[in-house]
């Protein structure tokens, strides 16, 4: 499975708490997709939100995001890592 990026513009202000119930609400949801989470990261300066996914496709992670209330901007492909 490829491993996606996505990211949320908009969230200025955001708290650890507010992305922690945002984390599980995709948690939730993931597996109908095929999808999982695996970790989020977050600047309430900037408001940019960060996910780290597994998914089949790009439309999958966004399909999770929308069902959990809060749609990505963003999608990319990470094809390498290290």
């Amino acid at each position: 499975m490829a491993q996606y990026m996505d990211v949320h513009h908009g969230m200025k202000g955001i708290t650890a708490d507010q992305l922690m119930a945002a984390h599980k609400a995709d948690l939730a949801v993931e597996k109908g997709e095929g999808v999982h989470f695996e970790r989020a990261w977050a600047d309430p300066e900037s408001g940019t939100v960060y996910c780290l996914s597994e998914a089949p496709s790009p439309e999958a992670v966004q399909r999770v995001h929308e069902l959990a209330g809060h749609r990505a901007d963003e999608v990319h492909p990470v094809p390498y890592s290290i």
